[in-house]
């Protein structure tokens, strides 16, 4: 598990080197405004279907954290794949609920030589990526304001609910992104998101996250005023049908 190991940062840390089965879950943070001029200059990496999602984001600030964020997936995978960043090509996996095409972004077959699976999240400043031998989820969230969090709250599992009430009052803002972003990342390790609803799998409010059949499950370091977690599927879980 990744019990409280903080993530490298792209920017300050050199680029990895080729990915070897075993070395287990790597987690990198990216700043926004700090490595835009960067992820800017780099653009050209982005293939077509990326450059027209940018230009489609009407906001400024969108466009720059989706640019940082697939600019540094580019350049993280190109490192890990020992392959030029700009030719790393995706596919989706097939939905474990439904069985269609709109699963987990994965990289293209042709390009693997070793297991190799990967996350992206972002919110604000900060965009967070995952690479693992096994199936992985990471997720980052802002920490709602209150009256978000208390709407948030109702959609969650009995047991998150009745551990966000324990909590005194200014308490439960930061523990409900808490507990959403450990939901986020295990649903997106899992590949069906939003599709299964967020009351069914327990992660947990608390501090420390519940235990997940099959998965490993943490809370990741970030910024103050930021919730983070990484979800990976265990050697010895269940493998998606």
């Amino acid at each position: 598990m990744l019990t409280g190991t903080a993530p490298a940062r792209l920017g300050e840390d050199p680029l990895p080197g080729p990915w070897r089965s075993g070395q287990g879950p790597r987690l990198w943070m990216v700043p926004v405004g700090a490595y835009g001029p960067r992820a800017d200059e780099l653009r050209e990496l982005l293939d077509e279907g990326e450059r027209t999602r940018l230009q489609g984001f009407v906001r400024a600030a969108d466009r720059a954290r989706y640019r940082v964020a697939h600019v540094a997936l580019r350049q993280l995978l190109g490192a890990y794949l020992d392959t030029d960043p700009a030719k790393v090509g995706y596919v989706r996996e097939a939905c474990p609920g439904c069985g269609g095409p709109h699963g987990r972004p994965a990289v293209a077959p042709a390009l693997l030589s070793v297991p190799l699976h990967f996350s992206l999240s972002h919110s604000g400043d900060v965009v967070l990526l995952g690479f693992a031998d096994t199936a992985v989820g990471v997720d980052v969230e802002a920490v709602p304001a209150p009256e978000v969090a208390a709407e948030v709250a109702e959609l969650l599992h009995r047991a998150e609910r009745a551990e966000l009430a324990a909590l005194p009052e200014p308490a439960r803002a930061a523990a409900t992104g808490r507990c959403w972003a450990r939901k986020e990342a295990y649903l997106k390790g899992v590949g069906i998101g939003l599709g299964e609803d967020p009351s069914v799998t327990r992660v947990g409010a608390g501090a420390t996250p519940a235990a997940v059949p099959g998965w490993s499950l943490t809370d990741v370091p970030v910024p103050p005023g930021y919730a983070a977690a990484c979800a990976t599927r265990r050697a010895d879980g269940p493998v998606p049908a």
